[in-house]
């Protein structure tokens, strides 16, 4: 057996942790063992399990392939991610599902494979899968254009209710977008156009539907403080994304239309509220939507450029700044990337530093503070949004007791599909 020794927890415990294979075995004092690493009190925390991602595999690997997007990943500190069905084909049938498993298995990280709804999906095949969710179910277009109406949502909230699948929700409801913002060709007409209304009123419409059927409902990106409200009053489980955290419209007079994403960016007022609501506890996960482009596609007029930022290398070290400078606990960081995750999605192995769990950890300095900078970065695309934002990077990255990410280079670990891991 293995023993990382002198690790600092998110509570703050100084600690060692013995390693099973790829299994924690103990946490405790003075544990023996074969020494794999000295953490000299340096954080050790769980993975972060990214539920929203888009690797863009089938059909766009000019934007990200799943050998790149997982790299990107675990350099970032991130141990299982979840792939969303907006790929070409999108993920609605059990063949298509197959199609991008197959390219998952290329993966460092663990992963899961989401399945899609739109007028073609095929439930019967999609189901004998081993589906991570439903979802992103979309209640308006985004890249892909798979919104659909409210008569086949509330089929498919049904189905999955029987099914006892999980749904993902992407809530906007396109009859509340601002037409007048059409007339602009600024940067900032993306986020006047697609409202806070419309946010508000598709999260209330999903929870009713969920409501209804008994089925599990997450609000995927929530950007408005409105939203994360609406959810919570519905007793649905959301997520924001770091650019919702950390950006606002006060920043697209310099990101043009490199901040252009969906729900896009909101008020600075709205963001700060929504900063507020993760602190509080009211917002139950963050997630990156991690959904690259290249330079060339974005690189466009406001109204024909494709909506979406990378975020997957980003998000920790972003948050455990946050925590660094006191606007966060490690605590509640430790929360809302892993142990939070891992409860809502049903994944026992995950998600936190005990007897038993997956060996998923990441160790970080906190005190070695680094600048993002796009160039550095491991996304295929090559640029990020937060550009010159202070970030703290993992050292390394462990998935199932395997390095993943090294002080620089990539190890050798290999993804599993999370469905097909046994307990």
């Amino acid at each position: 057996m293995r023993v990382i020794r002198n690790a600092a927890l998110a509570d703050g415990r100084r600690v060692d942790v013995r390693l099973d294979g790829g299994r924690i075995d103990a946490v405790g004092d003075d544990l023996d063992g074969e020494l794999l690493v000295d953490a000299n009190g340096k954080r050790l925390l769980p993975g972060m399990i990214d539920v929203h991602v888009h690797f863009r595999q089938p059909g766009a690997s000019q934007k990200e392939t799943w050998t790149t997007g997982s790299q990107s990943a675990a350099a970032g500190g991130v141990t299982t991610v979840v792939d969303q069905p907006n790929t070409n084909p999108p993920t609605v049938t059990g063949a298509a599902f197959d199609e991008k498993d197959e390219l998952a298995s290329e993966s460092l990280v663990d992963y899961g494979v989401n399945g899609g709804v739109t007028e073609n999906w095929e439930p019967d095949s999609l189901f004998e899968r081993p589906l991570f969710a439903l979802g992103e179910v979309f209640l308006a277009d985004s890249t892909g254009n798979m919104g659909i109406d409210a008569a086949l949502f509330a089929a498919a909230v049904e189905r999955a209710a029987d099914e006892d699948v999980p749904v993902t929700v992407h809530a906007e409801d396109a009859d509340l977008f601002s037409e007048d913002a059409r007339e602009r060709s600024d940067a900032d007409a993306w986020s006047a156009y697609r409202t806070p209304e419309a946010e508000e009123a598709a999260v209330e419409r999903a929870v009713a539907v969920a409501e209804g059927s008994g089925a599990q409902v997450h609000i995927a990106h929530t950007s408005t403080p409105e939203g994360v409200d609406a959810a919570r009053a519905g007793g649905a489980t959301c997520e924001v994304t770091p650019h919702h955290l950390f950006l606002s419209r006060d920043d697209l007079p310099d990101l043009g239309t490199f901040g252009r994403m969906n729900p896009p960016l909101r008020s600075e007022e709205r963001r700060e509220a929504v900063f507020e609501r993760l602190q509080s506890g009211a917002v139950d996960v963050v997630a990156t939507d991690h959904a690259p482009h290249t330079r060339e596609e974005k690189d466009a007029g406001i109204w024909d450029a494709p909506s979406g930022v990378p975020g997957v290398e980003t998000a920790l070290p972003l948050l455990l700044n946050a925590a660094r400078e006191g606007e966060l606990s490690y605590e509640r960081v430790r929360d809302v990337t892993a142990a939070n995750p891992a409860r809502i999605f049903d994944l026992p192995r995950k998600g936190r530093i005990e007897a038993g769990r997956d060996a998923d950890l990441v160790l970080v300095d906190p005190e070695n503070v680094q600048e993002i900078r796009g160039d550095d970065l491991h996304s295929k695309c090559g640029w990020t949004p937060f550009e010159g934002f202070a970030g703290v990077f993992p050292e390394w990255t462990m998935v199932r007791g395997e390095f993943a990410y090294r002080e620089g280079k990539f190890g050798s670990a290999r993804g599993e599909n999370v469905r097909r891991q046994r307990s």
